[in-house]
């Protein structure tokens, strides 16, 4: 795991000392404007993620957990409130330079897998990384490590449509690690698996979760939030809940010991 490693290095060099959290979000707010209609998705929500946690975001359609995840990815900005990046308020950044803290350091996993089929699994990862002008022999080193932390050293030639749903989903997680990003978002990452292929994956995080990565996942399935250490639960654009899982209650504790 040794991107994972320098994932956490990475992130570490960039939050002080007294900036224990990874992510703060103070009276957070999104207000969508609908013609003369204003519709509040979220309403002024806070909550802290420290370094290293492993964290469930649900809620059923309509919470806001969507707008949410959309915030912390800075793909969109608040209406009201704070968010905190590994100390920076990244609500006061331009558009380019948003683009430039998407790319930079946070690591996107997603349902449908966003890999592009011309391409094999080592350019998908590789891809990201050009964006950030990184020498090719730099890129393709970060890629293949990547690729080799998730266990598919042995595919890196294959294209998406030669590699099951699973292993795409690895590919995106390998896309997501090679930037060594402050925050890994992982948005329903097992929506398309199969169950096995999906505890595979979910194992996964849970590995770089041991290593160190912070991850906060945004599903609606109960299963899925029992392998993280933590829940926060939005309804109606508030949290209506925020705290750990029973340690007798999660998933994926075995002979490795407790995440």
């Amino acid at each position: 795991m040794a991107v994972a490693a320098a994932a956490v290095a990475a992130a570490a060099d960039r939050v002080a000392t007294k900036m224990a959290d990874v992510i703060r979000v103070e009276q957070l707010q999104r207000v969508y404007h609908l013609g003369a209609v204003d519709v509040p998705a979220l309403r002024g929500i806070d909550f802290a993620i420290p370094q290293g946690q492993m964290v469930a975001i649900m809620g059923p359609s309509g919470s806001g957990k969507s707008t949410l995840l959309n915030l912390l990815g800075c793909l969109d900005r608040p209406s009201g409130g704070k968010y905190l990046l590994a100390g920076e308020d990244v609500g006061l950044k331009t558009d380019d330079e948003l683009a430039e803290v998407r790319n930079a350091r946070i690591g996107f996993v997603f349902q449908n897998y966003n890999l592009l089929p011309q391409l094999t699994a080592l350019e998908n990862v590789e891809l990201p990384l050009v964006y950030r002008g990184l020498s090719a022999s730099n890129r393709r080193r970060k890629a293949e490590a990547a690729l080799a932390s998730v266990g598919l050293g042995d595919r890196k030639h294959h294209r998406p449509l030669e590699l099951s749903g699973g292993q795409q989903q690895r590919v995106g997680v390998a896309r997501a690690l090679a930037g060594e990003p402050d925050v890994i978002l992982a948005d329903e990452p097992t929506g398309n698996l199969d169950s096995t292929s999906g505890q595979e994956v979910l194992r996964l995080f849970l590995d770089l979760h041991r290593a160190g990565s912070t991850i906060v996942i945004v599903t609606h399935d109960d299963e899925v939030a029992l392998y993280t250490e933590r829940t926060i639960h939005l309804r109606d654009g508030i949290v209506v809940s925020d705290g750990p899982i029973p340690s007798e209650q999660r998933r994926g504790l075995d002979e490795r010991g407790a995440s």
